[in-house]
């Protein structure tokens, strides 16, 4: 039975700073879209997404996680179906079918179902942990991934599909993959990012092919916003230009400034001192995620907070590094401070279940 004194293992300092970053993406955005009237409208959702959030937190560490162990096959099935219901009758926005409409709310399926590939995997491999791991082992669980990876693909959703697809090597790996099939997994990962290619939206390979062959005279698309992404956290400086101050932002230079570039915005007012604070601040969220996985009382415990730790280093690096223009334009969006009901219920949901591996962790010792 649970008991409250339990909540002396929770971790407080992982909440901390996840509200603190939660707060802060409000304040972000709402400066952001200063001006924008019907955006505006849509940024102060995102104050009642963190409150909803936070008290999602509390809720789903206060759930003990080994029932999630055995939900797992019923959580698969219905990802599996949901993401086929997306693809049939899922609202189509900025050129791919990927939302439900809810009437109150947009709903992302592939957002949740990242969250639930966490916890498939992590029982999957916490279940098949003595087995010998070999490419069967490695056969079955790529066989779960992909079976919810092929219906992504088909929104189409390249980011999220990637993101899938590393949570499972990354597990593999923790899990105990042997060092002898890097080689071939690098390989096969060549083959299919040359075979895949052709199949690709048009906007998807000119993304690809923007960032290889950047037009430098371009006035739109996706060499433009990575072009005025770099000018605005150029701008910045060392202390930015003030809260509700960027030029680039407050004059619409910067696009979608509010999701995918709101690294961008951010650099532009806080400056590089500010950046640095609020990678920092993620820094320590991953750690914390990490810290808790090597506490955990047990394998399956240990592989959700594990998984989420990753999601968390993967997003986050992948959003920055688009802004940096070091990898190609994604719709990656920063954990706890980009605009997104979906993506920021999704994220919070994780840091619950780290937070349930931590208040059955191994008993603190005093």
């Amino acid at each position: 039975m649970f008991r409250l004194q339990n909540w002396r293992q929770f971790d407080y300092w992982l909440f901390g700073t996840v509200t603190f970053l939660s707060i802060f993406g409000i304040i972000m955005i709402r400066s952001a879209v200063a001006g924008s009237i019907e955006i505006i409208d849509s940024s102060n959702r995102q104050t009642y997404f963190v409150m909803a959030g936070l008290v999602i937190i509390l809720i789903t560490a206060a759930v003990d996680y080994h029932m999630l162990g055995n939900m797992a096959r019923f959580m698969y099935v219905f990802a599996v179906v949901s993401l086929i219901v997306i693809y049939v009758y899922g609202q189509a926005r900025f050129g791919s079918a990927r939302w439900l409409d809810t009437g109150v709310i947009l709903i992302q399926p592939a957002e949740l179902a990242k969250i639930i590939m966490v916890i498939v995997l992590a029982d999957f491999f916490a279940r098949h942990q003595n087995e010998k791991h070999d490419l069967i082992w490695v056969g079955k669980s790529a066989a779960l991934t992909f079976g919810v990876v092929v219906w992504i693909l088909l929104q189409p959703n390249l980011s999220t599909s990637i993101v899938i697809i590393v949570l499972w090597f990354s597990m593999l790996w923790i899990s105990g993959l042997p060092a002898k099939y890097i080689l071939l997994f690098a390989g096969l990962g060549v083959v299919f990012a040359l075979v895949l290619f052709p199949f690709l939206e048009s906007y998807q390979q000119l993304r690809i092919l923007n960032f290889i062959f950047p037009d430098p005279t371009a006035r739109h698309g996706n060499s433009y916003n990575v072009d005025q992404a770099l000018i605005t956290i150029g701008s910045g400086g060392l202390f930015g230009m003030g809260y509700g101050h960027g030029t680039q932002v407050q004059l619409r230079f910067l696009k979608v400034r509010h999701t995918d570039f709101i690294f961008s915005a951010m650099a532009e007012e806080f400056g590089f001192v500010g950046t640095v604070l609020v990678i920092a601040l993620l820094v320590f969220v991953i750690y914390r995620c990490f810290r808790v996985a090597s506490e955990a009382q047990d394998m399956f415990g240990a592989l959700i907070a594990y998984g989420i730790g990753t999601l968390m280093f993967f997003q986050s690096a992948v959003n920055i590094g688009v802004n940096l223009n070091v990898i190609p334009v994604t719709g990656l969006v920063l954990p706890f401070i980009s605009y997104g009901g979906s993506s920021l219920l999704s994220t919070v949901l994780a840091i619950g279940l780290v937070e349930s591996v931590a208040l059955r962790r191994k008993p603190l010792d005093f």
